[in-house]
């Protein structure tokens, strides 16, 4: 129902911009972190934990996220299911199954603390699927467009519509708004390996 784009380059691929309160969660971090190393016994709170693996997904670090996973002990786990509900979010996020990050999200019952990171996520994920299939696709159907952003149909071709891409409503296939690629350094750095990493295991799915 799709066709991948022959020679898209990784470059093109825009940075998902972070809302506004992005700075708040980079500081609600910051002081996550902090509580950990200075927890009695290095046991932090199962708030803390839970908050910290959360933020983890959100700035995308999956390598930490996962040593955290392991060292949170398991009888914490095991008394807070709530810290099983937000790894099953950042097993879907490793791996890229887009579908399943929104399906986990809207079918847990979140905590205050932990609400707010999971609907900035939900719009981060969103945000990296529709650039991810702007650059992997020439055209794609309008259904499994929607399942890559996890909106209705309706909304995800209006909202592609709005950004410049074209709908046809008599094939349900939509043409992504093709980008100039910005210039890109000889050497790659962090963030693009991640970004190739992200374009290769999307395409794979």
């Amino acid at each position: 129902a799709a066709e991948v784009r022959e020679g898209s380059e990784v470059g093109k691929m825009p940075t998902a911009v972070m809302a506004e309160n992005s700075v708040g969660f980079s500081k609600l971090l910051e002081q996550c972190e902090i509580q950990e190393l200075e927890a009695p016994g290095g046991i932090a709170t199962p708030q803390v934990y839970a908050q910290l693996l959360a933020l983890y997904l959100l700035h995308n670090d999956m390598n930490t996220a996962r040593y955290l996973w392991k060292r949170i002990p398991q009888a914490i786990k095991t008394a807070n299911p709530e810290l099983g509900a937000i790894w099953s979010v950042g097993q879907r996020i490793w791996q890229r199954d887009f579908p399943g990050i929104y399906t986990v999200i809207s079918s847990h019952q979140w905590s205050d603390t932990i609400q707010p990171i999971m609907e900035e996520l939900r719009d981060a994920s969103r945000r990296r699927a529709f650039g991810l299939v702007s650059q992997a696709y020439t055209s794609i159907s309008a259904d499994d467009l929607a399942a890559f952003v996890g909106l209705p149909v309706e909304d995800a071709v209006k909202a592609v519509l709005e950004q410049g891409w074209q709908a046809d409503p008599s094939t349900r296939m939509v043409v992504p708004k093709k980008t100039e690629p910005p210039p890109i350094p000889q050497i790659p750095n962090e963030q693009q390996l991640a970004r190739l990493t992200d374009y290769v295991a999307f395409l794979e799915n």
